[in-house]
């Protein structure tokens, strides 16, 4: 007959060998991706075309520009003369572009705006590969 502490380690032993192969098996699940699963394109933030960059103007009141380009992502309390526009594309392979554009106030007016986008490409960006024409 087996002491009870001889029992009690071996099924120690048992389980934690279960755990540790549960684990590899769980953690190797993640490394691999299924064919045929269907990854979609996660767009988050504020799109800024060119036609709404177009109609900026030095001089608008902050209502007229939170009409044209929208709420803004960001509105800093410690920065409340500078608006920022963020955009974010994650493409189903893993890749994500990022987007910025940044509005200036001084005081109630447009100062100035930049941003890191070229005229036309975010439009044709948001554009899925089943959206366009074959």
């Amino acid at each position: 007959m087996q002491s009870p502490i001889r029992f009690i380690q071996s099924r120690l032993r048992a389980n934690t060998l279960i755990l540790l192969l549960l684990a590899g098996v769980l953690g190797g699940c993640s490394y691999f991706q299924f064919p045929g699963v269907y990854r979609i394109y996660v767009q988050q933030g504020n799109i800024v075309t060119d036609e709404m960059v177009d109609q900026l103007q030095q001089g608008m009141t902050r209502r007229q520009v939170r009409f044209i380009l929208g709420t803004p992502l960001v509105e800093d309390t410690f920065h409340a003369d500078r608006w920022d526009y963020m955009w974010t594309m994650k493409y189903p392979n893993g890749d994500t572009k990022r987007k910025l554009f940044t509005v200036y106030f001084d005081g109630e007016n447009l100062a100035k705006f930049e941003g890191d986008y070229v005229k036309g490409q975010v439009q044709k960006e948001t554009d899925s590969p089943q959206d366009q024409p074959i």
